[in-house]
């Protein structure tokens, strides 16, 4: 098995700076690398049960790259470890390629001006302690359900930002602050059904909404997933709350 990747060009490389950033604001443990037929997925964890009593929907970040290369693999490592390669990998760039893989440009970058020149990392250490890894989305069976627009999302992620910084003083015992946030991010979105306000969170953090932008909502079992232009967010529900 390759211990690298190679990233189909220099904008991707900023881009992927962009979503890791993005997502290590909310939480920096670790990440799911999944590549397969030229394409890497890049899966970050924005919300999930930390104990069995614990109610927090699984809720998951997902950005996707091409590779030049027909490279399969499928592990978890720590995102700092896979961050500290991408920065590495942008200083060692020509200036004017580093200029289009600055992480500022990321997903808010024009990818069809994106140059072809490849890039490759060395895969980062694998993990084996992450729970929420072991939740695999499907990757196939998704049927349309509708959609929503990003002023829906982003004030239902705004106002339970607002409500979790009024609730949890400063000082207060992570496990408190891990039932307050749990509650709140478990609640519905008035305007969808079944999709939990932790989905409007994380298509916020991570910069996945844009006014021009429609959101596409699609279904298959258990998992529900918000599609822009700019990611995904996968969200997998409780049994309770599946349709009869």
């Amino acid at each position: 098995m390759s211990q690298s990747f190679t990233l189909a060009d220099s904008l991707s490389l900023g881009d992927l700076h962009t979503y890791l950033q993005r997502a290590g604001r909310v939480d920096d443990g670790a990440i799911r690398l999944v590549a397969g037929s030229g394409i890497l997925a890049v899966y970050t964890a924005i919300l999930y049960p930390r104990g069995i009593l614990d109610d927090t929907p699984t809720v998951l970040g997902l950005r996707t790259f091409a590779l030049d290369g027909d490279d399969e693999f499928d592990v978890v490592s720590p995102m700092r470890s896979l961050v500290d390669r991408v920065v590495r990998a942008r200083e060692a760039l020509p200036l004017d390629l580093a200029a289009l893989a600055d992480p500022d440009a990321g997903v808010d970058g024009d990818l069809d001006d994106a140059p072809e020149t490849p890039v490759t990392l060395t895969r980062p250490p694998e993990v084996s302690t992450v729970t929420w890894a072991g939740i695999s989305p499907p990757r196939g069976g998704w049927r349309p359900i509708g959609e929503t627009d990003a002023a829906t999302l982003e004030a239902a992620a705004r106002a339970g930002i607002a409500e979790v910084a009024e609730a949890i003083p400063t000082g207060t015992g992570e496990q408190l602050v891990q039932r307050v946030r749990s509650e709140i991010w478990s609640r519905g979105i008035t305007e969808l059904e079944y999709v939990p306000a932790g989905a409007a969170f994380a298509a916020h953090s991570l910069g996945f909404l844009a006014t021009d932008d429609p959101i596409r909502l699609f279904e298959t079992g258990p998992w529900t997933r918000l599609s822009s232009r700019r990611g995904h967010v996968l969200v997998k529900r409780k049994d309770w709350s599946l349709k009869s």
